[in-house]
């Protein structure tokens, strides 16, 4: 029996990359999932490719009727909620005298305002059944991070998020954590070797070469780190941010 069986989990941003290796691994050891994006479609592909019940919605996280309505459409169709993961996100990087209002907006609306949306409609449930884990996606760029301003400050105001959450709803049976990955290869940082007009296995190579396991991370690496955090396993656990980054720059 799997630690997530009868249990349903919302993940943003889920359609590929580290938010797909979360819905896999939490499918993988029981949970029904709801695969959320922003494109429905591949919200819903992402969704068939899972081995338990799963629904792929469609949503815009810093739309506050959307996250609303995602929130809903997952207990409808899958008869509840038990763990939410912020994990939706994306970069728009430059050094600080590029970069533009609307790339600092853009970057605060997905990372900061998304969470505390989807997190506001989640949680009426989860008070409701004294029962609920929170998981948000912060970054080891919360430390600071060149041509990053914007999504340093939201993936550093994420972990304030997380810890006020705890606090407030700590009581009420609801766990919140969040997890500060690394360096994961995923589609994102490729995007980012394009930018800096790197070739990907090189990009990662040299970036392997800054950690102390010598290899960049996987999704997989997160995955396993969220179902430990979203279990009951961890129920002492909370306010807490896990830094998954293959020892980092120890």
């Amino acid at each position: 029996m799997g630690r997530f069986e009868g249990r349903v989990a919302l993940i943003t941003g889920a359609a590929r990359g580290i938010g797909f290796g979360i819905a896999q691994r939490f499918a993988e050891e029981g949970a029904s999932v709801a695969v959320v994006d922003l494109d429905e479609a591949s919200a819903a592909d992402a969704a068939a490719k899972l081995p338990t019940k799963s629904v792929g919605i469609g949503c815009n996280v810093a739309d506050a009727a959307s996250a609303e309505a995602a929130v809903t459409r997952c207990v409808e169709e899958l008869g509840g909620i038990h763990v939410l993961v912020n994990n939706a996100g994306i970069t728009r990087d430059n050094l600080l005298f590029k970069m533009t209002e609307d790339d600092w907006d853009a970057v605060m609306a997905v990372h900061l305002r998304g969470p505390f949306l989807m997190t506001k409609a989640a949680q009426k449930h989860f008070v409701e059944q004294k029962y609920g884990k929170v998981l948000n996606l912060s970054s080891t760029s919360a430390l600071g991070n060149r041509g990053q301003a914007n999504y340093s400050s939201a993936k550093m105001g994420i972990q304030g998020f997380t810890r006020t959450l705890a606090l407030e709803l700590g009581p009420k049976g609801v766990h919140a954590n969040a997890i500060a990955p690394g360096f994961i290869a995923t589609e994102m940082t490729d995007q980012t070797a394009a930018r800096l007009k790197m070739d990907v296995d090189e990009f990662r190579r040299l970036n392997a070469e800054h950690n102390p396991v010598r290899r960049v991370g996987e999704p997989g690496d997160i995955a396993a780190a969220a179902a430990f955090l979203c279990s009951d396993e961890a129920s002492y656990i909370t306010g807490q941010t896990l830094y998954v980054d293959g020892g980092g720059k120890l």
